[in-house]
């Protein structure tokens, strides 16, 4: 096949706030290294930016895949939101949230349709990030809009990961997992995204200790 697997952040108010951060996960499917995805949050000016690149690899076709959203610092709402290969080139997907001049605007290569703004949205990595914030006390459902639809999001029963309490949740449409640090600073421990490979599973990487590197395995070399 092709088409590149969705990336686990492509799942799909509430207020908190997210500062200046860097953290990585490591992709599996069926327990075998599927590659890496790697998160920057820095807050520029009246927004929190956030650059994700997912590099496959592995069992998986050697792609990547960049995407970049800007959030409302304090309600982590879309302000846009951009995706592509990540290699330098135009984005090949962007939506702009323009309050100003109460416009959603959509592009999708040279295509680009307007419409009017008439709610807040999130894209596919607000989402995950202002689910981070809902914390222990968050509610058996919630909902969230994006500009491809509703997104209905299920609590799961509290579980562990890697010796961290957990709080779970499952997204609808899309069918995708969501496992957040159940105690401050919440972060991602975990998401799992179907695809047509099969489901392809993120876990946060351990900290690596100063002056060392966590191994990885060796990847497939790209064919030229």
């Amino acid at each position: 096949m092709s088409a590149a697997p969705e990336t686990l952040a492509e799942a799909g108010g509430g207020s908190g706030r997210l500062g200046a951060e860097s953290f990585s996960m490591t992709l599996t499917l069926g327990g075998r290294y599927a590659g890496e995805q790697h998160w920057t949050l820095t807050p520029e000016r009246s927004a929190l930016v956030v650059r994700v690149q997912t590099d496959f690899g592995g069992v998986l076709p050697d792609i990547r895949r960049a995407q970049t959203s800007r959030l409302h610092p304090r309600t982590l709402h879309s302000l846009g939101y951009a995706e592509g290969d990540g290699r330098g080139g135009r984005a090949s997907f962007e939506t702009t949230f323009d309050r100003k001049s109460g416009l959603v605007t959509l592009r999708q290569g040279r295509d680009e349709a307007s419409a009017p703004l008439s709610t807040d949205y999130h894209d596919p990595v607000s989402l995950l990030l202002w689910l981070r914030t809902l914390g222990a006390d968050s509610p058996e459902r919630a909902h969230a809009q994006l500009t491809g639809g509703r997104v209905l999001i299920q609590r799961l029963p509290d579980s562990e990961i890697a010796g961290e309490g957990a709080v779970g949740y499952f997204l609808r449409p899309g069918n995708a997992y969501v496992y957040v640090q159940a105690a401050p600073p919440h972060r991602l421990l975990r998401l799992i995204q179907p695809t047509d490979f099969g489901p392809v599973e993120a876990n946060l990487d351990a900290q690596p200790s100063a002056g060392r590197r966590p191994e990885r395995p060796e990847r497939r070399r790209r064919r030229h």
